[in-house]
């Protein structure tokens, strides 16, 4: 498995914007942090952090992976959790970690209201679009929507 993880991950072709970092260092491959700033669509210019850790039945197992970014997104509750179907019952061992980060990317480039972790904010993007992109863009300097606080994410 560590063979097969190693040679993936040494495939891994990033988004412009995006990066890769070990808090473990070289003793810990298997958990890893991206970063990914999108130049594009209404989250440009936010900075959002991602937790991979890479289970040992990868790859007939999806990584295991979380938003460290408070983000107000139909798709990413406020825990983090990730609505993303690649990481979920769409998991195929041909996939790559290059896969998922272009999944994550492409959630910020086309959020979905009608498969939503976050109900609030899909509603909001269903049924005003345009007040959808004012929280977004208000929470990327530090607001609140609602009862909740989104820290700056620049």
């Amino acid at each position: 498995m560590s063979e097969l993880f190693h040679a993936d991950l040494s495939e891994v072709d990033l988004p412009k914007g995006a990066s890769i970092k070990f808090p473990g260092g070289k003793d810990d491959i298997m958990s890893f942090e991206l970063m990914l700033a999108p130049d594009e669509g209404m989250y440009r210019y936010g900075r959002y952090q991602f937790s991979f850790k890479i289970p040992q039945s990868y790859p007939h197992d999806p990584p295991k992976v979380k938003c460290l970014t408070k983000v107000f997104h139909p798709n990413i509750d406020l825990d983090g959790n990730i609505c993303l179907n690649i990481l979920r019952e769409d998991w195929k061992p041909v996939l790559s970690i290059s896969s998922v980060v272009y999944g994550l990317q492409f959630l910020f480039l086309d959020p979905n209201p009608e498969d939503p972790l976050n109900k609030e904010a899909a509603k909001v993007l269903r049924e005003n679009p345009t007040q959808f992109q004012s929280n977004v863009r208000k929470t990327l300097h530090g607001a609140y929507i609602g009862n909740t606080y989104f820290p700056p994410c620049k």
